[in-house]
């Protein structure tokens, strides 16, 4: 990247060196375009390193609209359309990074995020991105002549902290939402839009683990760090995924998934044995396996530390007792149980562990094939801070790669 530290006037600045902020970046500066990113932090593209465990989930084989939540459905389409998995699939080729294809369509880094992140930074130096850490935005002024935006940036820390005003012909934010503000989440984007008069649609945690604080507490702490496969439901949507158990409540993918459909005081419904009749394999097992206890013969489908903590909870006069003699109406309640166990989390974890922000930037305000305001030339909003959140499994990682690219066409 280049380091012209004395220009002050630029075609296009970026606030945010995250995903969509850096492709953004070079996307602009292939066209000719000089281009500015300013990063708060002191280190680039921190939610990208501890992505996907280390490895970066970084898009899915089967991208589709239906992999999104927007008060407009339609608004992505034609960022995803224009810059589609495959695209860049073909860019993580060319660089010669491996990955590993796994279950639902992920895409993971065979080795590192690192690669990701290099690969993005090494396309922002071979189009002449220059890039500025330690850089806070102060105010932000409209001038109506050649350079329509002008920022005044503090930039460094302590004793060297320096004060610079920067002007530019396009201003993109690709500043992140509210999400592990440990890496860099902050309410900066919104605070922009607001000031510009573009609307903000109510914001929550997303794909975020749940807490309990009723009796369900200490289970969830007995079984902290085991497993299982399950199918979650709340609010009219399902996923079928692996649930695991935290010393605060539950998380795992299937938990991360529907929690961007869970509202406070609503219920979940959990089917500890997904693509089972949990009533009628009861039933059977009464019929064919009469000697057996209840507890053995669910510990060919569960865990046994957990089979045990559900004795407790649903069956504990029937510990003892065999599968034919437990009465069919206990049986039939116990498999009902295991077919919709009815939960209702006190909480989520929050934007502390929040892998996204649900809401944003109203996407009304902005126009879906450029990414520019509608109402303001010149000034554009890509990845997070946008009301558009994708499922979990590289999908807001295909948000970031679409959105990007499309406001560096035009910005």
């Amino acid at each position: 990247m280049t380091t012209a530290e004395g220009r002050t006037n630029y075609d296009v600045i970026i606030l945010g060196a995250g995903a969509a902020g850096l492709m953004c970046a070079f996307t602009a500066a292939r066209r000719g375009r000089r281009v500015l990113v300013l990063e708060k932090s002191n280190k680039i593209g921190k939610k990208i390193l501890m992505s996907g465990g280390g490895r970066c989930n970084f898009t899915n084989l089967y991208v589709a609209p239906e992999n999104f939540i927007s008060n407009n459905p339609h608004f992505c389409k034609s960022a995803l359309n224009r810059y589609t998995q495959w695209d860049f699939i073909a860019m993580v080729e060319n660089h010669g990074i491996e990955y590993e294809e796994r279950k639902h369509g992920q895409l993971f880094c065979l080795h590192s995020a690192r690669d990701i992140l290099d690969m993005l930074l090494k396309e922002c130096e071979l189009a002449g991105v220059e890039l500025r850490m330690h850089c806070e935005v102060g105010q932000i002024l409209v001038d109506q002549h050649e350079w329509p935006y002008q920022l005044d940036i503090s930039r460094g820390k302590g004793i060297d902290k320096a004060s610079i005003k920067l002007k530019c012909k396009s201003l993109v934010i690709a500043t992140g939402a509210l999400s592990i503000p440990s890496l860099g989440g902050s309410s900066l984007g919104y605070e922009i839009a607001d000031q510009f008069g573009l609307s903000v649609t109510e914001r929550r945690a997303g794909l975020v683990p749940f807490m309990f604080s009723d009796s369900l507490k200490p289970v969830c702490e007995r079984l902290s760090g085991l497993a299982t496969e399950i199918e979650v439901s709340c609010n009219g949507q399902s996923f079928t995924e692996s649930m695991l158990f935290t010393h605060r409540g539950m998380s795992g993918p299937a938990i991360l998934q529907i929690s961007n459909y869970w509202r406070p005081g609503d219920e979940l419904s959990i089917k500890l044995l997904p693509g089972v009749d949990a009533e009628n394999w009861l039933a059977g097992l009464k019929n064919t396996q009469g000697r057996g206890l209840l507890k053995n013969l669910l510990h060919q489908k569960l865990a046994k530390a957990f089979v045990n903590e559900l004795q407790i909870l649903w069956w504990p006069e029937y510990q003892d007792t065999p599968i034919a003699e437990i009465p069919d109406k206990a049986l039939a309640s116990i498999g009902e149980s295991l077919n919709h166990w009815k939960l209702k989390p006190s909480a989520s974890e929050g934007y502390r562990t929040a892998e996204v922000t649900l809401g944003g930037i109203d996407t009304d305000g902005v126009s879906s094939k450029t990414m520019e305001s509608k109402d303001r030339p010149g000034l554009y909003f890509v990845g997070e801070v946008l009301d558009v959140t994708g499922h979990l499994g590289g999908f807001n990682f295909q948000w970031a790669w679409s959105s990007g690219y499309t406001a560096g066409l035009y910005a």
